[in-house]
C-alpha cells in the first residue's frame, strides 16, 4: 500500500466507495465522475503504479481483472451491445491516479479514435 495513493486508501477502506466487486486480487467501484452510463473502475488490491510497471508475474491478477470486467458487463446489461476497457498510462496517456486501474465503460456508443 502506498499511503499517499487514493486507490490504495479506497482498497484499505479508509475512503468510502460504491464497491461492486471485491476478492483477494481486485476490487471494482463505481466511478465518481462517470463518462458513460456505466463507468466502473477495476483495480488490483496491490499497489502497481500503472500498466508500465507490470511483469509476467502479474498475469493471474490481470486475468482476474479482465474476468471480473466481463462479469460486471454481463451483470450490467452492456455485454451484448459492447463496452470499452481503458487503462491510461502516464500523464500524457491521461492517467490521473498512479495506481493501475481499468475503466469499464458502456451504455452508449463510443467513437474511434478516442481523444
Amino acid at each position: 500500500m502506498s499511503a499517499d495513493c487514493l486507490f490504495c486508501r479506497i482498497v484499505a477502506g479508509e475512503i468510502p466507495a460504491a464497491r461492486l466487486h471485491e476478492d483477494d486480487l481486485v476490487i471494482a467501484i463505481r466511478d465518481i465522475a462517470p463518462r458513460a452510463p456505466t463507468h466502473i473502475l477495476l483495480m488490483p488490491r496491490r499497489h502497481i503504479a500503472s500498466a508500465a510497471a507490470l511483469t509476467e508475474a502479474d498475469g493471474p491478477m490481470l486475468g482476474r481483472l479482465f474476468a471480473v470486467s466481463a462479469d460486471l458487463a454481463r451483470a450490467g446489461g452492456i455485454a451484448d451491445s459492447g463496452y470499452r476497457l481503458v487503462s491510461n498510462v502516464g500523464r500524457w496517456g491521461g492517467q490521473t491516479v498512479d495506481h493501475l486501474h481499468i475503466h469499464l465503460m458502456g451504455g452508449r456508443a463510443f467513437d474511434w479514435p478516442p481523444g
